[in-house]
């Protein structure tokens, strides 16, 4: 795994402006950077990273199908009892989902080892999955790699897949999508998700989760839009752990709408599942020890890193290495309960440290992004960094 400098595409900001990519700059930092890559081998990329990510989403499957059976496994997670009933029966009755990804510590040699995951809202994917693509195509054109350079990126063609699959289980194929007001991010996100939608066929509205009401005793015993509308099945970039502490959420059990990602994947987007994947698969190449924090009998190496259960961007993580060196990240999630995990170090390219996210697209490794931090914890100020293979 190499980073590689080449020179930036002159007009990638007016290009960037033309297709939506509204916040490749972000509070005046740059957030898209392409005045380098990484460079892999395709066998890094099949072995390393594709392969590990399938097999790790398969034992992510079984974990789940173990926890549904559990009670004792759901309150551990502190998942909120209300929603148990939902979370069952959305896995039991084989709702699909559509994409995950995940964060990888990987240096090009050894086996790539899973920092976390992000299995219900995940963002970046616009990114990954097409602006860096038109970089590859732009820059082999333009003679900054050669005619041979390819990606691990199929994840807009799975992601079109997906959800055609999707709609031919939805009600008049009809898919609304939402995100938060105020946003600029998340709603990029869901419009590329949309325009993909549309191309699988979909009819894909769209409204805000502020915007998302319901009628007491409606015959239809959906959500409704502003018209009132039955919302029969809507896509959320909006947490599940979130949605459980408001009294909206509270109706997701008593109401029939469908819901992208389903509830099951409350299970998946909590940290608290990485001591329950390394109980089930200790010693396995590509997982960390993680424990419960605190649990009792459980010692870690030199090293270790505490996240909340319910954290994004690298909030409230604490991290001390090896040798002693300390790093925290401050937040709001000061009232979730802990993991720790021990501490496997990122590559590190002069002050900048690489994560890899491996993207699973209908339970398909599909392509990666790239993201550098100048810490050893990727913030919400992190870069994403195309890559090629060669």
């Amino acid at each position: 795994m190499l980073r590689v400098a080449v020179n930036q595409r002159p007009n990638w900001k007016e290009l960037a402006a033309n297709l939506g990519f509204h916040f490749h700059t972000i509070e005046g930092e740059p957030y898209w950077t392409e005045d380098a890559y990484y460079q892999f081998t395709m066998e890094q990329v099949e072995k390393d990273i594709e392969d590990p990510t399938e097999a790790l989403h398969e034992l992510c499957l079984d974990a789940v199908d173990r926890i549904c059976d559990s009670d004792a496994l759901l309150s551990r997670l502190a998942i909120p009892e209300f929603m148990w009933g939902s979370i069952r029966e959305s896995w039991r009755s084989g709702q699909p989902h559509l994409y995950g990804r995940m964060d990888f510590a990987y240096s090009g040699t050894g086996p790539a080892k899973l920092l976390e995951l992000n299995y219900d809202t995940p963002t970046s994917i616009y990114e990954a999955g097409f602006f860096q693509w038109v970089w590859l195509e732009q820059v082999i054109e333009q003679n900054g790699l050669p005619r041979h350079a390819d990606q691990f990126n199929s994840i807009q063609e799975r992601l079109i897949a997906a959800l055609a699959h999707i709609g031919q289980r939805l009600e008049g194929g009809e898919l609304y999508f939402s995100s938060i007001k105020d946003q600029i991010e998340d709603r990029a996100t869901v419009e590329y998700l949309q325009d993909c939608a549309v191309q699988a066929g979909l009819a894909a509205p769209f409204i805000y989760m502020e915007d998302i009401g319901h009628r007491p005793g409606s015959e239809h015993g959906c959500f409704v839009d502003l018209d009132n509308q039955p919302i029969r099945a809507l896509f959320k970039l909006y947490p599940w752990e979130e949605m459980n502490t408001e009294a909206f959420g509270r109706l997701v059990p008593k109401l029939a709408t469908h819901w992208f990602e389903p509830p099951w994947k409350a299970i998946l987007s909590n940290k608290a599942i990485l001591p329950l994947l390394w109980e089930l698969n200790e010693g396995h190449p590509n997982l960390l020890p993680a424990f419960y924090d605190p649990e009792p009998n459980k010692t870690l190496p030199a090293g270790w890193v505490r996240k909340p259960f319910f954290s994004r961007e690298g909030s409230n993580i604490e991290l001390v290495t090896p040798g002693g060196e300390r790093e925290f990240v401050s937040g709001p999630y000061t009232d979730s309960p802990h993991i720790i995990q021990a501490y496997h170090p990122m590559p590190r390219f002069g002050d900048r440290h690489a994560l890899i996210g491996s993207w699973v697209v209908g339970d398909k490794a599909c392509g990666i992004g790239i993201r550098e931090d100048v810490g050893r914890i990727t913030k919400d100020t992190s870069c994403f960094v195309p890559h090629a293979i060669l």
